[in-house]
């Protein structure tokens, strides 16, 4: 039997850090029969980024080392393939950079999105990505 795979976005993972809306169900996730879990480096520039806005750049660190430090997550780096993959989901529009890297990542894994992101929810019906959604 092989196991299950799920793309986190900076959605996902902020929500659970944070615990917010949707926390339980990327837990309850996190904790079904030892999954695959992966997440795009270019999402955890954006979780970089909006902890340096929102909080401070000792708070962001710390996240980011605890995130390389989980082995249960997959961080998947930005090839050129994966760089032009994105790009062809951004030039369809409505999506930012980072939120392509996602549904690319999604697309070439097979595996749903893990996400409460509307913008992202919008585009997958477009690309055939399945979502788990857990916004409000």
């Amino acid at each position: 039997m092989s196991q299950k795979r799920y793309v986190f976005d900076a959605y996902a993972i902020l929500a659970l850090i944070e615990d917010e809306p949707g926390a339980q169900t990327i837990a309850e996730i996190i904790t079904d029969q030892e999954p695959e879990l992966f997440m795009s480096i270019i999402s955890l520039g954006e979780i970089y980024y909006i902890l340096l806005r929102k909080k401070s750049e000792q708070a962001a660190e710390e996240v980011v080392k605890n995130i390389f430090a989980e082995e249960s997550l997959i961080l998947v780096e930005a090839t050129w393939k994966k760089v032009k993959d994105a790009a062809r989901i951004k030039a369809k529009g409505g999506l930012s950079y980072a939120d392509s890297f996602v549904l690319a990542l999604g697309k070439e894994l097979n595996a749903p999105v893990v996400t409460g992101d509307p913008e992202i929810l919008a585009s997958a019906r477009e690309i055939g990505v399945e979502i788990i959604w857990i916004g409000t």
